[in-house]
């Protein structure tokens, strides 16, 4: 360690090795192991650390800041961010050029990254998110691979005022560092579970939910569902689809109806995060046809 004049704090202390031991801890966070064993994610980046720490129900999770002025690309906003940690005492750490490359996960990075405490994530106890108009619309994945497929859907989700994005037979992890980031902090104000098909399915049941399934050469487009009640829209993975469970066993007091999107050209499926933005969007359309009227129109 060294120590160093800096805009955010005076002379404090810059870790300056690789070898340290909070660097190697941070850089155990990239494995999936290695976040089950502390408890703690990775949260890279000025707009999902802003969410973290203001994460309303969930505040109070981050467990410490890391911060390298040299790859600040708003630097006010980055300042502004240290000072608010600081003030809510979580500890900050400042490190150099050389030790924020080895932890950083991405490219063009804005020099800073935090730790964050895991929530519970059991079906039971989710609770659906709160002040939204109308019954709830919730988005079941199941089996999705890609990280940054689940975070993209986790911001979209956030974005068409989903009640809750529940997970089934989770392939990715919901903390790993490339989902925190493509759902840009979704994640800290979305209510998440994850659970096995079985026990989705009997959740959505005693839920009265209506079930619309997302699968290619279904006989109902999906503009003909009907999304304005309580709804659960179901995505498979890309590389499988959805498992028959769905379908054979169905879900207890409901049926499945399966749902496609038409297709013109050579491809015969969507990317699982485009098919679910043209879904969820679409349940908006039906929910909110007079205000975005108005909206339109204006």
């Amino acid at each position: 360690m060294s120590s160093n004049e800096n805009a955010v704090g005076g002379v404090r202390p810059v870790i300056t090795s690789r070898q340290n031991p909070r660097v190697l801890a941070l850089s155990r966070l990239r494995e999936r192991a290695g976040r089950r064993e502390a408890g703690l994610f990775l949260v890279e980046g000025l707009r999902e650390l802003s969410r973290a720490l203001g994460a309303g129900a969930r505040g109070g999770i981050v467990d410490g800041i890391y911060y390298c002025p040299g790859f600040f690309k708003n630097a006010s906003a980055a300042v502004a961010l240290v000072g608010e940690a600081r003030r809510g005492r979580v500890p900050v750490f400042e490190v150099s050029a050389g030790v924020f490359e080895k932890v950083s996960g991405r490219e063009g990075a804005d020099g800073l990254m935090g730790v964050a405490r895991m929530w519970p994530v059991a079906l039971g106890g989710v609770v659906l998110r709160g002040g939204l108009e109308g019954p709830p619309l919730v988005l079941v994945v199941e089996g999705v691979e890609k990280p940054g497929n689940l975070g993209a859907l986790l911001r979209t989700a956030d974005a068409a005022g989903c009640a809750a994005v529940i997970c089934c037979d989770a392939v990715v992890d919901i903390f790993n560092p490339n989902v925190v980031r493509a759902s840009q902090g979704a994640l800290f104000s979305m209510p998440c579970a994850v659970a096995s098909v079985a026990e989705v399915r009997a959740f959505l049941g005693a839920g009265g939910y209506a079930v619309f399934a997302a699968a290619p050469g279904a006989g109902r487009v999906y503009w003909e569902a009907d999304f304005r009640g309580a709804v659960a829209l179901v995505l498979g993975s890309e590389k499988d689809g959805l498992s028959e469970g769905w379908f054979c066993g169905g879900v207890p007091g409901r049926g499945v109806e399966r749902i496609c999107i038409p297709q013109f050209g050579l491809s015969d499926s969507l990317n699982v995060g485009v098919a679910g933005a043209v879904c969820l969007f679409e349940a908006v359309r039906q929910r909110h046809a007079v205000a975005l009227a108005g909206v339109c129109g204006g």
